[in-house]
């Protein structure tokens, strides 16, 4: 049996990010007043210089139903990404973060 590995040399912790990057973060809902709203919100939390003017993109789904917000955060550390998609999945007008 092998000893576990020290954090710094286990794989699943290295990074392919370079921080700090501009990174993109899909997040899908129902077409609703507020979902907007509320994504950017916490878009702004984790990253204060978030501007939704340039940072955000939207798509309605073919049917209308459902909205695609794209928001461009400027990433500064694995565990601000994790915390961001933590928070983004589990608000309650969030269907899917990817």
């Amino acid at each position: 049996m092998t000893a576990p590995l020290p954090p710094q040399d286990d794989p699943r912790k290295a990074s392919l990010i370079e921080y700090p990057s501009r990174f993109p973060i899909k997040v899908m809902g129902a077409k609703v007043d507020g979902f907007v709203h509320a994504v950017t919100h916490i878009a702004e939390q984790f990253d204060p210089t978030f501007d939704p003017a340039t940072s955000l993109e939207l798509r309605e789904s073919k049917g209308g139903n459902y909205l695609g917000v794209t928001i461009t955060i400027t990433a500064t550390s694995r565990e601000q990404l994790d915390e961001l998609y933590r928070t983004l999945s589990t608000h309650p007008m969030v269907k899917v973060v990817l």
